[in-house]
């Protein structure tokens, strides 16, 4: 573990957390987010309150204004969230609870799918299950991919070190091979889920559960690879972390902006509100309990950790 001092000079590094799209806070329940590399794409899961429903959103980019969201085109039958797109952007990787045969009624336990496309103009073909040794009868949870096509995600596999677990399963261009727990600088008895890698496997955000260094419930942690594997995770600390969950990373290489949804609130039970317009209007604020999607600067995170 790192200790408090510590933590307080990583937090000076990072900048103001930020709302990452006000455009989508008419939503109440956005679970995650993938960037295209060009920018001007982006996925994310919309979930009912309590869950029962998923799907994944699509928008586009035209002359620096995001289009209205719409249903991906392979998504809104079954419970699909966590998409990632590959360095190319040609597939998009995502969990999903969908039949193995893609049809009928009868959903299993989440496994890793991901649906390809011919150019980045062309619609998605149909699903396909990644298949063993990464799916198994276990559940399989959000995909990262670095530029090598190794593939990370979250399992509860009977080989973790507690409870879930963040594994990788390399490639070696022809097929995955057998997922591997990563270390216990990342993986505890606990909690650990939600890994986004960097494209260079240098850097690994995710979310630690309940930690003895946590700020409450779910925070976002770091790690750095310096080719002699990955170092002690770090806690991101309160600039970035609330006392609720912090979860589901995402790095845009391009500007070193982490995009992150988080159950935080800044309503404070201690003020008296005058009527009802008044009431309403602070329960409707962004930051007000439901799950929403954030944005952070970390330049000068990454360059010190990969230093």
């Amino acid at each position: 573990m790192i200790s408090l001092t510590s933590q307080v000079l990583w937090c000076q590094r990072l900048e103001k957390v930020e709302p990452a799209f006000t455009s989508l806070s008419k939503f109440e329940n956005i679970r995650d987010f993938t960037l295209a590399s060009s920018g001007d794409e982006a996925y994310f899961t919309l979930q009912s309150p309590n869950g029962e429903i998923s799907a994944i959103m699509h928008i586009k980019k035209t002359k620096e204004e995001w289009s209205e969201p719409f249903i991906a085109s392979f998504s809104g039958n079954y419970q699909d969230i966590e998409p990632f797109l590959s360095p190319d952007n040609l597939r998009l990787y995502f969990a999903s609870n969908r039949p193995l045969k893609n049809t009928g009624d009868e959903v299993k336990d989440y496994d890793i799918w991901y649906v390809s496309r011919q150019t980045l103009s062309a619609e998605w073909d149909k699903p396909v299950n990644l298949g063993s040794p990464v799916n198994s009868e276990k559940n399989e949870f959000y995909p990262s991919l670095s530029d090598n096509m190794n593939l990370y995600f979250t399992s509860n596999l009977s080989t973790t070190k507690g409870k879930d677990d963040i594994f990788l399963s390399k490639w070696d261009g022809d097929m995955y091979q057998e997922p591997i727990s990563l270390s216990e600088s990342i993986n505890t008895e606990g909690y650990e889920f939600n890994a986004f890698v960097s494209p260079d496997e240098s850097f690994l955000i995710f979310t630690g559960f309940n930690r003895p260094d946590g700020l409450g419930s779910g925070d976002l942690y770091i790690s750095f690879n310096k080719g002699s594997g990955w170092q002690p995770s770090v806690n991101l600390g309160n600039q970035v972390n609330s006392d609720e969950i912090d979860y589901c990373p995402f790095v845009d290489m391009n500007s070193n902006t982490l995009y992150f949804t988080s159950k935080r609130s800044n309503l404070t039970s201690n003020r008296a509100y005058q009527n009802l317009e008044e009431l309403l209007k602070e329960f409707s604020g962004y930051e007000n309990g439901q799950s929403r999607l954030y944005k952070v600067k970390i330049n000068n995170i990454l360059s010190s950790g990969m230093n």
